[in-house]
């Protein structure tokens, strides 16, 4: 059941500017033992939501690798979001109107506040596991560099410590295609669908890959002259995104993700990331070119004594949602094992493969 908190107290953002008040949706499963060393924090990514068994199924549920039996698991929507969080449809109880053009710039930072306020709400101290990938990594791992002492493992999926150019250009075409849609900031409920709709397709370009296409919308018959499986294909996901998610939460989450950097204020990325004490496994998608794995390998050879392992998969950046059975493998394998904080022979082998993936796909260039 979805649950929700409102902290009434100013929040201030990263930008500087304050909400007068914001809530917190969230979902929990199973039950917090008596020595509260049981809790999971799922992450959602960019247009998830809080009922993580339901959209992570492979890996959440009854005999799945997070069973509600083992743990008790919390996935809060991250702010600026259209699933129970605060975002730019809420209404502004300073003004008594919903925020519109006005909601200010959220951070990935600002997210990871909000996640604390929740934390501390639920008498959360220790968090046996953190999970996520994408966006959701990105939260992951910034409350890791914020609170070094919070998490035991972490589990950072087909994401990056700071946001690259590939990425936010294609973040801005998108948004690109909402602004052109005139109804944008209307007042009814199909204002920005059209532009949501083709930001998505958009979208869908990135989260798979030419493999993915060729493989799954090719044609049987070569007569064909219009009406292609491909075309269908991108209709259908930007409808099915218009069915579900606001325009408004989708420009300010991209816009959120293109400011995410680690190393912000805190001496660059590599030393942020060197602040993460939890014991950490990095996992790339090979086909991804949206989070490419040289940025999963940066993650792994600056995160003290962090485990890196690629996933074989067509589906590109998707692949952490859908490559179920191989991801299950990946975190029970390093769940048993708890990866020596004194370093050791999987460690020295990760950190190798992290160097020689950063030397061939960017020679003669670090960006830390």
């Amino acid at each position: 059941m979805l649950q929700k908190l409102t902290s009434t107290a100013p929040f201030i953002l990263e930008c500087g500017e304050i909400l007068p008040e914001i809530t917190i949706a969230y979902h929990t499963y199973g039950t917090l033992n008596s020595r509260k060393d049981n809790v999971v924090w799922v992450f959602h990514p960019l247009t998830g939501n809080t009922e993580a068994a339901d959209w992570w199924k492979g890996l959440i549920g009854e005999g799945k690798i997070l069973d509600p039996a083992d743990y008790f698991i919390v996935c809060a929507n991250m702010l600026g979001s259209c699933y129970g969080a605060t975002n730019a449809d809420s209404v502004n109880p300073s003004t008594g109107k919903t925020y519109g053009k006005n909601f200010p710039l959220i951070t990935v930072r600002d997210m990871v506040r909000s996640h604390q306020l929740l934390q501390e709400y639920l008498g959360i101290q220790k968090i046996y596991l953190g999970i996520g990938g994408s966006m959701g990594g990105q939260q992951l791992l910034e409350w890791a560099i914020i609170d070094p002492a919070i998490f035991e493992n972490l589990v950072a999926m087909a994401t990056n410590a700071q946001h690259s150019p590939w990425g936010i250009a294609f973040n801005e075409t998108q948004r690109m295609s909402l602004q052109a849609d005139p109804s944008l900031y209307d007042n009814h409920p199909e204002a920005g669908r059209k532009g949501l709709e083709a930001a998505r397709a958009i979208g869908m370009l990135s989260y798979r890959n030419e493999t993915t296409y060729n493989a799954t919308q090719s044609e049987q018959n070569d007569l064909k002259l219009n009406g292609f499986k491909a075309a269908s294909y991108q209709n259908y996901q930007g409808s099915k995104l218009g069915n579900r998610f606001s325009p408004r939460a989708y420009l300010t989450l991209s816009k959120a993700m293109d400011s995410h950097h680690v190393g912000r204020n805190r001496g660059g990325v590599a030393n942020a990331l060197r602040q993460i004490k939890a014991n950490t496994l990095i996992i790339g998608i090979q086909s991804d070119i949206l989070f490419p794995i040289k940025e999963q390998a940066e993650l792994a050879k600056h995160i003290p004594d962090a485990r890196f392992e690629i996933i074989d998969s067509i589906y590109g950046h998707d692949g952490f949602l859908t490559e179920n059975e191989l991801i299950t493998a990946s975190i029970d394998s390093f769940l048993i094992k708890k990866i020596s904080k004194t370093g050791g022979e999987d460690n020295i082998v990760n950190y190798s493969t992290a160097n020689q993936i950063l030397t061939t796909a960017l020679p003669g260039t670090e960006r830390f």
